[in-house]
């Protein structure tokens, strides 16, 4: 098979590295042979990069390969890779090199983690039903080429699935019946992305061929559904990483040093701190709702009556998407106004419904960027959509919780000027291997942590001038430290789902739906949700130490500017180049 001959070149360009013989290579070589390996390794990552073929191997039509070969290749690739970026780090070469290397570095060394101890690909099913939902939705919402080339690629990848879901049946060894249970929802996405979405674009020359491709894809996902229920449901394990492999992952994930422990102790302090200034804040706000009524002696009964209040102000279902639009507009001229910061190009943001096959993570909203290769595109603000499976109670919780208020600080964190801002000036990053490199293997703390520092900065700066943003903000500002304790008390220190709901509903003011989303993604991820907290304090001493340097020279703006125009990498990176 041509898959097969693209690997055998893509492992021997890497055993190649590996041999005896020293061969001169400079870090621009370097950066060029990891962009392109490593992508030609996950074609589907490398369709949703803008990276379309290597070594004459056309990647739309392939999926990635999960085989004890292609894991070994993988393998091979990490060590080969983070040896040759060791030998060529020097302290004479530039920062912006230097950080290079760091990254590649640190990158292989945590997906080596990922490979040898963690092993995703043995006991989490939902990597591999995500991967064809992304394989799918690549070529069909991303317009690189003509529908009928791009629709090919799709008939392609169809034909492969069946071959991809039976070396995920060889992998899986057990899995936790949460991950279980998502990946058979998300498996119905899939099938309802080829059978009725896709099948609906496809052009009428494709047609008896996509939907041949279509059927045998569709069998062997509900096969495979049926395998997940009936057999591999008998081998559950647990979903708890447990404090070694936590701290382990969680080293790579926040990259700024500290432990989980370090970091839990960090957010309880900060809760307690927030929660005081809401205190006050709802004490000021409460004769405004309640008139001459007593003010609670408890604290949690103040803040909480005067949050419902503001919760009561929201939209309906059928004006979500609209008004989520408006405050995209909204915000995007408040940015213009107060010059927060240079604005880059902005002509390629979508609002769409999050995929299907990616709601069991994306339970509120979601950013995809842009392809690194090919900006022009497009990137997608997802909104998850009230459905009509949702009960009433469930619409109404999902509705106050993204109240008027809180849907403008959803936009802000996912667009303006959170993560398209962001991703839109990585886009410029220069020289493009470079550029390209800090997309692949972005920071998650620099971007989450940039995303919900946008929100303080919004509202530092005057954006909906009220005591009611404030408030609100200060609940979102709860919510990301209930992100960082429960997801390092539920996968270390052993958080029951009703200690966890007691944290986000009684604690931090979440409404019930939120707070089963967020176990459940607790459950599905690790280390991701502290990311938020670790980056945002980040992002806060990186401003101070900035000003510092800079004096009565400060300026905000360019601030920003100077640190968006590095690209994603780890915060302490970040603050070596642009301050020591």
């Amino acid at each position: 098979m041509r898959w097969r001959s693209f690997l055998a070149i893509a492992l021997s360009l890497v055993l190649a590295g590996c041999s005896g013989t020293p061969k001169p290579i400079d870090i621009e070589k370097l950066l060029q042979d990891f962009i392109g390996t490593s992508l030609a390794l996950s074609p589907v990552a490398a369709t949703e990069t803008g990276f379309h073929s290597y070594q004459g191997v056309e990647l739309d039509g392939i999926l990635d390969d999960y085989s004890s070969r292609g894991v070994d290749g993988m393998r091979l690739f990490y060590n080969s890779m983070h040896t040759d970026a060791k030998k060529l780090d020097s302290p004479k070469l530039p920062r912006e090199s230097r950080a290079d290397l760091e990254l590649i570095r640190q990158y292989c060394e945590a997906q080596l983690l990922d490979l040898d101890r963690i092993q995703t690909h043995k006991h989490n099913p939902t990597m591999y039903v995500e991967l064809i939902g992304r394989a799918i939705n690549g070529p069909a919402m991303l317009k690189y080429a003509s529908a009928e080339q791009r629709f090919r690629h799709i008939i392609s990848r169809l034909n492969k699935v069946p071959q991809f879901l039976e070396t995920a049946k060889a992998n899986l060894t057990d899995s936790p019946e949460i991950w279980n249970q998502v990946a058979q929802a998300e498996g119905e996405g899939d099938i309802n992305l080829i059978d009725k979405d896709v099948r609906a674009q496809t052009p009428d020359l494709l047609k008896t061929d996509y939907a041949a491709a279509a059927a045998k894809a569709i069998a062997s996902i509900r096969n495979f559904n049926g395998w997940l229920k009936n057999s591999l449901s008998g081998h559950v394990s647990d979903w708890r990483l447990g404090r070694e492999l936590y701290a382990e992952k969680f080293k790579y994930a926040m990259e700024n040093g500290e432990t989980p422990e370090q970091t839990l102790a960090s957010a309880e302090r900060k809760l307690g701190e927030i929660r005081a200034h809401m205190e006050e804040e709802s004490r000021q706000l409460w004769p405004k709702y309640f008139h001459r009524k007593p003010l609670p002696s408890d604290a949690n009964a103040l803040i909480s009556s005067v949050l419902d209040k503001i919760a009561q102000d929201h939209t309906t279902a059928d004006r979500f998407f609209n008004d989520a639009k408006q405050d995209l507009a909204e915000a995007t001229q408040f940015v213009k106004d107060h010059n927060l910061l240079p604005l880059p190009k902005l002509d390629n943001l979508q609002v769409i419904p999050t995929p299907e096959f990616m709601r069991g993570v994306y339970g509120v909203g979601g950013f995809n960027p842009a392809p690194a290769l090919q900006p022009q595109l497009g990137a997608f603000f997802w909104i998850t959509p009230i459905t009509p499976d949702m009960k009433p109670e469930e619409i109404e919780s999902k509705l106050r919780e993204y109240n008027r208020y809180h849907l403008k600080l959803l936009t802000v964190h996912e667009a303006m000027p959170g993560h398209w801002v962001q991703a839109q000036y990585a886009n410029d990053v220069q020289p493009r291997s470079r550029g390209v490199l800090r997309q692949m293997l972005g920071s998650n703390p620099y971007i989450e942590g940039w995303a919900v520092y946008a929100e303080q900065l919004m509202v530092d700066e005057g954006y909906q001038p009220c005591p009611e943003m404030r408030l609100t903000f200060e609940k979102e500002m709860l919510r990301v430290l209930a992100n960082a304790i429960l997801d390092v008390k539920m996968q270390t220190q052993g958080m029951k789902d009703e200690e966890a709901l007691d944290l986000m509903i009684n604690q931090t003011f979440q409404e019930r739906q939120e707070a089963t989303l967020k176990i459940r993604r607790a459950k599905l991820t690790s280390c991701q949700l502290p990311t938020y907290f670790a980056g945002w304090e980040a992002w806060l001493h990186l401003r101070d130490a900035y000003q510092k340097k800079a004096g009565s020279n400060f300026h905000l703006s360019e601030f920003h500017a100077e640190a968006l125009k590095e690209g994603a990498v780890p915060m302490p990176l970040l603050q070596r180049l642009l301050i020591q």
